[in-house]
């Protein structure tokens, strides 16, 4: 049976893992989630802070309904 992981807790994973704190074994067992995992939701969190910011700077109204 798959587990379901909100993205809360996919967000938190992945900023931990760009903190450097520890390695990807070690965050992978704290939230028991298979390393590769790990490295892909960094890998996506860092792409979507890429795309936010590479936007123009629109009225805060318009940028919530993007």
């Amino acid at each position: 049976m798959r587990r379901t992981i909100s993205a809360e807790l996919k967000a938190k994973v992945a900023i931990e893992s760009i903190k450097g704190l520890k390695t990807i074994s070690e965050i992978s067992s704290i939230y028991e989630v298979h390393p590769n995992q790990v490295s892909l939701w960094k890998k996506q969190y860092l792409e979507s802070a890429i795309e936010t910011f590479s936007k123009p700077n629109l009225p805060e109204a318009k940028q919530k309904e993007l």
